[in-house]
């Protein structure tokens, strides 16, 4: 097992310098492939979010930011994505020891991602622009955007460093002032990030890092009534709460990307190109061991090709092994903490009794190194209204139904609470793009999983997402806020 750099950082991160939390409270760091403990990271309280919150109003008040050149701005977020660039095998490795993801995942998507997220929000700056409305000759009308303000964000565990990059991006390149609390299960590569903002030139007091429990830290943000916007990436239960906060406080803007149970269909039409369909949606269902809200857990496959798609599927999964996440040879690391085992499990008990059948995997395994480990696990006659169908698991488990028409394809899809994202394969795309249009999901890919890139918005409907997106130009939105300059000519 490899260890963690030298250079990983476990205190707060406020108004440029890294500082023990308040009577130098501490939280324990356990590393998910091991069960033992990594460090011990600063647990701050209400009074640290609200001295990281100061920090953050005063950078934003003095406009060392905000008020900056766009140009220069743009310098700046350019040489801070290309040091996260020469950083990229330490923080690859942070994310993988802190929350069990495999090191080529981290080295080949995620840190990549970091890195082009970064930049594209730097070249945007001085390509949005705003408004003049029609008026007659007496009057002038400006439409301008201006940044927030102080915006809190609450990260997720799942994808350190990538979500981190979603958000600060387009916060940081819109002007704003930032107070970041990541999941207390993965803090590290965004308190080694904020220190490599200050390396780049982003001023001290602009990016701020709180590190700390969520129903402490996370919960301070929330209520805070000096953030002007807030965004959280996570559960829709603990989504719920930030709108409850906000309206306990200032009526900060709140922007939530939550949780999904995305359907992957399969069309009758798709026959001869099953393996490779199986392989693309073995990677949807169990990259990230399906801790993914995106994940494609559950598989709507026409009645008339579902056993040779399942026997396709299987062969997929099989190649799915687990092991140490910093091997580059391993394809599924552990779970994220003992509770998520223990939630997997029950999962998969569940649906064995309620009459589905496990054709693949459903175990765990490596119980001897200490980690939380399950194997891939394919469940087979699934039926619409079972738990399995319609709880996200968040673990490398597989739902497979059966529907023998179009419309009881998009019945199924769409009975669900959540509206994030889904695939559907077809060779017709008639079919496909009517099929897409019909599915109650803020992304539908077509003959292919994926989420779209960082030029297409992110977000998700019904209980999925509420008041905007992530990435594209549209991101912009949550973190500027509209004012009309009327001018009165003479």
């Amino acid at each position: 097992m490899t260890s963690l750099p030298e250079t990983v950082r476990t205190q707060a991160f406020i108004n440029g310098r890294f500082t023990d939390a308040e009577q130098k409270q501490v939280f324990d760091n356990f590393n998910p492939a091991t069960g033992k403990l990594l460090n011990k990271i600063a647990a701050c309280s209400a009074a640290d979010v609200d001295k990281a919150v100061s920090a953050a109003r005063e950078a934003f008040n003095r406009g060392v930011w905000s008020k900056m050149e766009p140009r220069e701005r743009k310098r700046i977020l350019l040489k801070f994505a290309s040091l996260i660039e020469q950083h990229t095998p330490e923080l690859a490795l942070l994310d993988s020891i802190d929350a069990g993801k495999p090191l080529t995942d981290c080295e080949s998507f995620d840190l990549p991602d970091v890195v082009n997220n970064v930049r594209w929000y730097a070249e945007a700056i001085d390509k949005v622009f705003g408004k003049v409305s029609p008026t007659g000759e007496g009057q002038l009308g400006l439409i301008v955007r201006e940044p927030v303000g102080v915006v809190g964000m609450v990260l997720p565990w799942n994808f350190p460093a990538a979500t981190l990059s979603w958000k600060i991006s387009p916060a940081l390149a819109a002007g704003n002032s930032l107070v970041i609390k990541p999941a207390e299960l993965a803090s590290l590569s965004t308190l080694r990030i904020a220190e490599l903002s200050l390396e780049a030139g982003i001023p001290a007091g602009v990016v701020n890092v709180v590190p700390g429990l969520g129903h402490i830290a996370g919960k301070a943000l929330g209520l805070h009534n000096d953030v002007d916007a807030l965004t959280f990436t996570g559960s829709t239960e603990i989504g719920r709460q930030f709108l409850r906060y906000a309206a306990d406080s200032n009526l900060k803007k709140v922007v939530l990307e939550c949780g999904g149970k995305s359907p992957q269909i399969v069309m009758p039409d798709v026959a001869e190109d099953l393996d490779a369909i199986a392989e693309n949606l073995a990677n949807a269902a169990f990259w990230n061991m399906g801790q993914n809200c995106t994940c494609g857990s559950r598989i709507l496959v026409h009645r008339s090709i579902k056993d040779a798609f399942l026997q396709a599927f299987i062969r997929a999964a099989q190649v799915w092994q687990t092991g140490d996440p910093t091997d580059r040879s391993t394809r599924l690391g552990p779970l994220i903490e003992p509770s998520a085992l223990t939630r997997v499990l029950a999962a998969i008990d569940a649906a064995k009794q309620a009459g589905a059948s496990v054709v693949l995997g459903g175990n765990q395994v490596r119980q001897e190194s200490g980690g939380l480990f399950i194997e891939a696990t394919v469940i087979d006659n699934v039926t619409p209204e079972m738990a399995l169908a319609r709880d996200e698991i968040f673990g490398p488990v597989v739902a497979i139904l059966s529907f023998d028409s179009e419309q009881q394809a998009i019945q199924i899809a769409n009975d669900s609470s959540y509206g994030l994202a889904a695939t559907v394969f077809a060779r017709d795309i008639n079919v496909a793009v009517r099929m897409a249009r019909q599915i109650q999901a803020g992304t539908v890919a077509v003959n292919g999983y994926g989420e779209g890139d960082i030029t297409t918005p992110f977000g998700g409907m019904k209980t999925s997402g509420f008041g905007g997106y992530d990435k594209g130009i549209e991101a912009f939105d949550q973190y500027t806020q509209l004012k009309t300059i009327w001018v009165s000519l003479s």
